[in-house]
């Protein structure tokens, strides 16, 4: 059997012509391997499980696609990993924790020494053939993917926090499949497995993004700093297809190491990275959805953003979701951020599943409230896909699905002071797009509410509250952030006296609408 080499050029240009040539020419290559149709699960390849044809196979920076045959070939230097990308209507097997198995780790020597925590162990010589297993999975148009933000487990405490306060209310959710934002743990990375267990709980397959805290601190450079993360989760980034959108999983963490220091790190992408994605966009149709998944957003990178955004915005639909910052907010970008697309380039910051780090003081079950500084309570986020299209929900743990923004005023306030009286509403998914209207009684007239950049009253006073009563926080935890998706309007005049609704309704840029209400006495 002879296997030639691909080109992503030439594999682009036979693509678009609807045919290939038997006599091309192509250079040896290392790796070869079938991507074949696993007809009973088992994940190795029996003489009845035919190959799949035009699936993409990467090593990292090139991508070729299979033969009628199933089978490609690709270049390997050095440590590498090969990963399939996943087409639509077909699914990779995924382990006992429910990690999708979509890679082979080719690294002979194993991790290098001194990470103090177990890195990849030697591979030893390349298999013949490195062959992936995939079969036929339904996947509609309209699905929902579940999104956790920095789940960020410190200690053994918050084990159980997730457990109990995250996994026990979204387990059984009927999503397509499960996603972390990176920040798996708290730099603890010998914990990333318990985690894993805890979270396989859900039900789903899950997908992990790197973050700054799931390093090998003590790795010599950026090259090694995954080491752990990749022999539990596979390549650092990677991409593959659901339904008609196209997924783009990105390291998004450099890390550097001053002298004598462990390893610290600055937001960007490096250039083998933005090879693959060159690559890896260059093979998609340009009416499919592209979804970046990230740990730290384009808006701090230092490295790659322009390069980045060359490649994107020749596709008109994309959008952006990260985590990092441990709040919620809607950012659109646009020639200020070297975005130059037709359109704003919209990026989601999905707040955090640990909130603030899983600080705050504790309810009548012990956890904490973990508000984040911008006033959200830790949380997750469901987004919904239509085709090219997409919505997002933000669902508070422990609350109804319609607990979506707290209304801050006085408890009392006298009717001729009313009309100076401020109403601060926090939308916690709201954004510059979302419209919020305010009313007081029933028979009240709707008016509109400005969006304005402040801190939270509510966190503001729950920082109060703790201080009072010598609660213990961290000092990233204490401080709030001003943040963009409070509404302020006042209290409308002639109040009479008496105990009235403040009646507030939000509709978000996906046209959803909720509705929340508080009392106020009027002297």
């Amino acid at each position: 059997m002879k296997i030639r080499a691909v080109s992503v050029f030439i594999i682009t240009i036979l693509l678009i012509s609807g045919c290939t040539s038997p006599s091309s020419q192509f250079a040896p290559v290392d790796v070869t391997g079938v991507v074949f149709n696993d007809l009973n699960h088992n994940g190795r390849r029996d003489i009845f499980e035919p190959g799949i044809r035009g699936v993409k196979v990467s090593n990292g920076t090139d991508i070729v696609l299979t033969d009628s045959k199933g089978r490609y070939a690709l270049n390997v230097e050095g440590d590498t990993i090969i990963f399939v990308i996943k087409p639509a209507g077909w699914m990779t097997r995924v382990n006992e924790t429910n990690l999708p198995q979509f890679y082979y780790i080719h690294k002979p020597e194993g991790s290098p020494a001194g990470l103090k925590c177990p890195g990849v162990a030697p591979t030893g010589p390349k298999p013949d053939s490195i062959d992936f297993a995939l079969y036929k999975h339904a996947e509609p148009d309209h699905f929902d993917i579940m999104v956790f933000g920095d789940p960020q487990v410190s200690k053994e405490q918050e084990l159980e926090y997730l457990a109990h306060d995250v996994v026990e209310e979204v387990a059984g959710t009927d999503a397509a499949f499960g996603v972390s934002l990176g920040d798996v743990v708290g730099n603890n990375i010998s914990d990333l497995e318990a985690v894993n267990e805890i979270i396989a709980a859900v039900g789903l397959a899950w997908y992990n993004v790197p973050g700054n805290h799931d390093m090998n601190l003590y790795a010599a450079s950026d090259e090694y700093s995954l080491e752990t993360f990749s022999r539990i989760y596979g390549p650092r980034y990677y991409s593959f297809d659901y339904g008609k959108v196209h997924f783009l999983v990105l390291d998004s963490i450099v890390a550097e190491r001053h002298e004598n220091e462990k390893l610290d790190y600055e937001e960007g992408l490096d250039p083998k990275q933005l090879e693959f994605i060159r690559s890896d966009l260059a093979l998609l149709d340009k009416d499919r959805l592209v979804v970046l998944l990230m740990h730290g957003a384009e808006n701090i990178f230092e490295y790659g953003k322009r390069e980045l955004f060359e490649v994107l915005e020749k596709h008109p639909y994309s959008i952006s979701i990260a985590g990092h910052d441990h709040r919620v907010e809607h950012i659109f970008l646009g020639k200020d951020d070297e975005w130059y697309g037709s359109e704003p380039h919209h990026l989601y910051i999905a707040g955090a599943a640990c909130g603030a780090w899983w600080y705050g003081m504790p309810n009548e079950l012990g956890m904490p409230h973990s508000m984040m500084k911008d006033g959200v309570p830790n949380g997750y986020s469901i987004i919904s896909f239509d085709g090219n299209h997409y919505s997002i929900r933000y669902k508070v743990f422990g609350r109804p699905a319609d607990y979506q923004m707290n209304i801050w005023t006085p408890e009392q306030v006298s009717s001729e002071d009313a009309p100076d009286t401020e109403v601060l509403v926090n939308v916690f998914a709201g954004s510059e797009r979302s419209k919020v209207r305010m009313k007081v009684t029933e028979s009240g007239r709707w008016v509109d509410m400005e969006r304005v950049i402040c801190k939270d009253p509510y966190f503001v006073r729950m920082r109060q509250l703790e201080d009072e009563y010598n609660f213990p926080r961290v000092s990233w935890a204490a401080e709030p952030y001003e943040t963009g998706h409070i509404f302020r309007a006042n209290l409308p005049k002639d109040l009479p006296k008496g105990v009235h609704f403040i009646h507030v309704r939000s509709t978000d840029m996906f046209g959803h609408v909720y509705t929340a209400r508080r009392l106020i006495r009027i002297l």
